[in-house]
């Protein structure tokens, strides 16, 4: 399907050629203007890092590069005859380049469906080209042309119950797979913030999704986001997707409460849709269009006298956009505020690679606590391992349906499973379930640790040795001092 999806993509741009110069055009001129924008090949520069990193830990990535190319001649093809037949000018630049990134740092469509990733792309070009508004005295584009195909599309995936047709769930969990993942998007991301001045944005999602998981911890000892303050894929978002300065606010007061309104859009939205029973990684892509809409008003209400007033004659200036600095000394000094923030909340170890909240022991202790949602999380993750093939997963999962969720008819179905991947207590669990007897629970084997001390990471290869040293830094029982 993917092979007939390129070559239907191929014959379409074809057919719209022929009638645009065979027919449509005939007689009149089209113009070509050669157009780099800076904006353009530094997004694209930035989006091209984090795809060469992450698909160094998750191949897939490096597999989908011809897919990707694709993407990319059909955009320069639709954007072109689009222009030409709506403007009869085109400007040829890097433009696709970012939209094309950015798209596919989110969402991928499976290969029976691919075409779809197409209708993405002709969505988000069409989007640009004639829903737009005037802002400043120009006009301009109103929504960010990769964002808003991705929100209709998770908004139709929702509805229609098709999220099994994309790889979206998968792109949001292997963005953790490599090592200092958060650090290398704050890298990437650092020339387009002191270029374009959007670090305010950034920090404020941030900061904000930051505050409110350290609170909700504090109050329910457990985590709303599982293994993070502030999932990877969220913090790509934040860094990679809502800030286009074309389309966000402009003066810097506008720019902080768009990230702030962000970052609590994305809780909120988790919240609604995991409840729902829906999957969760739509929660940073459905809200950036009535963001980009709000973009205006946000401009408008920081620049009111009643704002001023309030804020007193500095900080009137600092609500204005802070024009008593320089642009670019302006940029610096968020970048430094951000880096200082990002520091520390790396240094809690609740934004990075040790967050607690990846390690099945918190969640067994959470759950035995009765923390708010601490079961559900951990049957999520004990659910994982066992599909990837960790039978003591498949026994403590089935434990966990018998005992807190009373749901005997799939934990027999669990044992079974543990049974097959031999690991004992499964089947001594099997019997159990039909004599009434008390379960039995066992020590995860060296083949389970593999599976289950991985976390939100790609799989553990290392000895032996070196797997019981980690289990014991996880809080596995018994695990310290094995060799």
């Amino acid at each position: 399907m993917v092979r007939a999806s390129l070559v239907f993509a191929a014959l379409f741009l074809l057919a719209w050629s022929g009638v645009l110069f065979g027919l449509v055009r005939r007689g009149q001129k089209v113009a070509l203007e050669i157009v780099p924008r800076r904006h353009h090949y530094l997004q694209a520069c930035q989006q091209g890092a984090v795809l060469l990193y992450w698909g160094y830990y998750w191949r897939e990535v490096y597999h989908a590069w011809p897919l990707i190319a694709g993407q990319l001649l059909f955009a320069y093809g639709f954007d072109s005859l689009l222009s030409w037949t709506h403007r009869r000018t085109f400007a040829l630049g890097f433009g696709p380049f970012p939209i094309i990134f950015s798209i596919n740092l989110f969402l991928w469509f499976k290969d029976d469906w691919f075409y779809l990733q197409f209708a993405m792309i002709a969505l988000g070009f069409l989007a640009k080209e004639f829903l737009r508004w005037t802002r400043d005295g120009v006009n301009t584009h109103i929504f960010n042309p990769s964002s808003f195909p991705l929100a209709v599309a998770s908004a139709l995936l929702l509805i229609t119950s098709a999220s099994q047709t994309t790889w979206g769930a998968e792109v949001a969990q292997t963005q953790f797979y490599p090592p200092q993942m958060y650090f290398a998007i704050f890298l990437f991301a650092l020339p387009g913030q002191y270029l374009f001045g959007v670090t305010s944005m950034t920090m404020s999602a941030v900061v904000t999704t930051y505050v409110f998981s350290a609170v909700y911890y504090a109050a329910t000892g457990s985590y709303y986001f599982s293994d993070s303050h502030v999932p990877i894929a969220v913090f790509l978002g934040m860094h990679l997707l809502f800030t286009d300065p074309a389309t966000s606010p402009r003066t810097e007061l506008g720019r902080l409460l768009y990230g702030v309104l962000y970052g609590l859009s994305t809780v909120l939205l988790y919240g609604v849709l995991i409840r729902a029973g829906m999957p969760g990684f739509y929660d940073k892509l459905l809200q950036v269009p009535l963001l980009n809409v709000s973009a205006k008003l946000l401009d408008r209400l920081a620049r009111t006298p009643l704002i001023h007033s309030g804020w007193g004659a500095r900080s009137a200036a600092w609500a204005k956009g802070g024009w008593s600095l320089a642009p670019r000394r302006r940029h610096l000094a968020y970048i430094s505020v951000w880096a200082v923030a990002f520091a520390a909340m790396s240094a809690s170890g609740y934004l990075g690679d040790k967050h607690p909240g990846q390690w099945v022991p918190f969640w067994q202790q959470a759950c035995a606590a009765n923390a708010r949602s601490a079961c559900e999380d951990l049957y999520f993750l004990q659910d994982g391992y066992c599909e990837d093939g960790s039978g003591w997963a498949c026994n403590e999962l089935g434990i966990l349906l018998a005992e807190h969720y009373d749901n005997r008819r799939r934990a027999a179905m669990e044992f079974e499973r543990a049974c097959e991947l031999r690991f004992s207590a499964g089947c001594d669990n099997t019997v159990a379930m039909t004599q009434g007897a008390m379960f039995r629970r066992d020590a995860p084997t060296v083949a389970d640790y593999r599976f289950i001390l991985r976390g939100s990471k790609g799989p553990v290869q290392v000895p032996d040795a070196q797997l019981y040293a980690r289990a014991c830094v996880q809080g596995w029982p018994g695990t310290c001092g094995t060799q």
